[in-house]
């Protein structure tokens, strides 16, 4: 999310009558904000607001201070704007400039996007002019499991060498993936109960990393991949069936907000 502060110049007089603050959601954490406003009481409550939104390490501060005018109750109006709501806007910009609000990005449903919508117009007076551009987009947490219901990513026996039927699952995966580049993703495998646990534990961790590797050798950026073997400590069927075995021989794909 960034946040720019805007000003305009009224005929010969170097100060500006209307300002505005900006913020972009650059890789689904950082959040840039720019912008001037008058003084530094202004910007502190600006960052204030947003490190406690989004993190103080993930607030990149860009704003200046300068001859602006700020129409009445601008500070607590912007603040106002500045909640948790804000944060189910991903891949998103939020611009105030004056008393005139753009917020464009992506929500998960319907009801997210009227949610962050109708906080807006209820936290402003009729002064304000709203303009929303939120886009409802497909969650990709459900492609990702709709892609994977009902199928395994298949290994070599007791390896973590990915069979051709689960390189096909996995190319599958490539087009979603993509579009949320800006966000973090966990790949954890796991293994039935037969053998050691120390070596299933070994060999969940070494098929997590041949997923991570196939991936980024497909194009994905390494950085977004997390990764991890957990064994056959977590089960989602009984391991006293051969049916119950192959599901708990898995990897399992989970998007990190």
């Amino acid at each position: 999310m960034r946040v720019t502060c805007l000003g305009k110049l009224i005929g010969l007089m170097a100060f500006c009558m209307v300002s505005g603050v900006h913020a972009t959601e650059t890789d689904g954490k950082t959040v840039i904000v720019t912008g001037t406003v008058p003084d530094q009481a202004s910007k502190e409550g600006i960052l204030q607001r947003l490190r406690e939104l989004y993190g103080k390490e993930q607030v990149v501060d860009r704003i200046e201070t300068g001859n602006v005018i700020l129409p009445v109750n601008w500070n607590q109006n912007v603040q106002g704007l500045l909640n948790p709501k804000l944060k189910q806007v991903h891949n998103g910009e939020l611009n105030v400039d004056g008393t005139t609000v753009n917020i464009k990005g992506e929500v998960a449903n319907e009801f997210q996007r009227q949610d962050v919508a109708s906080d807006i117009a209820t936290r402003l007076n009729a002064n304000y002019l709203i303009n929303t551009a939120l886009r409802v987009v497909e969650n990709k947490q459900t492609v990702l499991d709709s892609a994977l219901k009902k199928r395994i990513i298949e290994f070599d026996t007791r390896s973590a060498v990915i069979k051709p039927s689960g390189k096909a699952i996995l190319d599958e995966l490539l087009a979603p993936l993509r579009s949320m580049s800006y966000r973090k993703l966990e790949v954890t495998g796991h293994t039935d109960s037969v053998g050691l646990r120390e070596n299933n534990i070994t060999l969940s961790q070494a098929r997590a990393e041949a997923v991570k590797s196939y991936l980024t050798a497909k194009g994905i950026n390494p950085e977004t991949i997390e990764t991890s073997g957990k064994g056959p400590d977590m089960p989602v069927a009984v391991n006293s069936t051969p049916e119950g075995r192959a599901s708990n021989r898995r990897i399992e794909f989970k998007i990190v907000e």
